[in-house]
This record gives structure tokens, sequence and C-alpha cells, in this order.
């Protein structure tokens, strides 16, 4: 039942990552980027994040 509920919890979180992603594409074309903006996005996709490493422990 734990890995059940893990699983669930990882597929809430990539639907909220991806909803969130939706939304900042949305600012971006209204608004433009920054170059905070930028920088986040870059310091983001540098590397995994613990949350990562926990959604790919729970998803094998």
């Amino acid at each position: 039942m734990t890995s059940s509920r893990g699983h669930q919890g990882a597929h809430g979180i990539g639907q909220i990552e991806e909803q969130l992603n939706n939304q900042a594409e949305a600012a971006e074309q209204i608004q433009g980027k920054n170059k905070v903006d930028q920088e986040i996005i870059a310091a983001a996709n540098e590397q995994n994040s613990e949350l990562d490493e926990i959604i790919e422990r729970e998803t094998t």
C-alpha cells in the first residue's frame, strides 16, 4: 500500500509541475523572459533535485 501511495504522490507532483510549467510559459508569452527568469530556469535544469531522486526511486 505504501508504494501505491508513493506512486500516487509522485504522479500528483508531476501534474503540479506540468501545470506550473504551463503557467510559466503563458506568462513568458505575455511578458517575455527577463534575466532572472533565465537564471532560475538554468539553475532548475542544472541538476536533479532531491525530489527528482525520490520520484525516480518510487517509480522504478
